[in-house]
């Protein structure tokens, strides 16, 4: 068993009352700090916009990176050296949670690249072993593509 541990910090800064109140926060991973924000369609027009990751995009980017380096760790145990990988993934928030996460990753290989078929059951397989996509109720789909 291991730990992973995350900070977020909020501190105000002015009246705090629903309508003005900032929604920016830092979001620490040891000596890595990420700005954060709430989502756009969740903050109100009154509230001065700014840029952060939301909890949302997060989520999503969570997923990805997970399913990407099992995909990774697979590929190199099969020895099919992968280039480049790039994932435009899409969450879909559904009123109270995310029901859907569309995981789109291209992925281009040095060499012979894998067959169509094992292409497809290296995602199959990195699905399987990703530990966040095992973690959450959410619909993970995976639909995969060779650029």
């Amino acid at each position: 068993m291991s730990e992973h541990r995350a900070r977020v910090e909020w501190k105000r800064s002015g009246e705090f009352r629903y309508e003005t109140y900032a929604r920016t926060h830092v979001i620490a991973f040891d000596a890595i700090r990420v700005p954060g924000n709430a989502a756009a369609e969740n903050i109100p027009e009154s509230v001065t916009p700014s840029i952060g990751v939301d909890p949302e995009q997060a989520f999503v980017a969570s997923l990805c990176a997970c399913h990407m380096l099992w995909f990774l760790h697979l590929a190199c145990q099969k020895k099919w050296v992968v280039e480049r990988y790039v994932d435009e993934a899409v969450g879909v928030l559904d009123k109270t949670w995310i029901s859907q996460v569309t995981l789109r990753p291209r992925v281009s290989f040095a060499g012979t690249p894998p067959s169509a078929q094992e292409h497809a059951a290296l995602h199959s397989r990195a699905h399987e072993k990703c530990f966040i996509a095992n973690s959450v109720k959410s619909e993970v789909r995976i639909e995969p593509g060779i650029a």
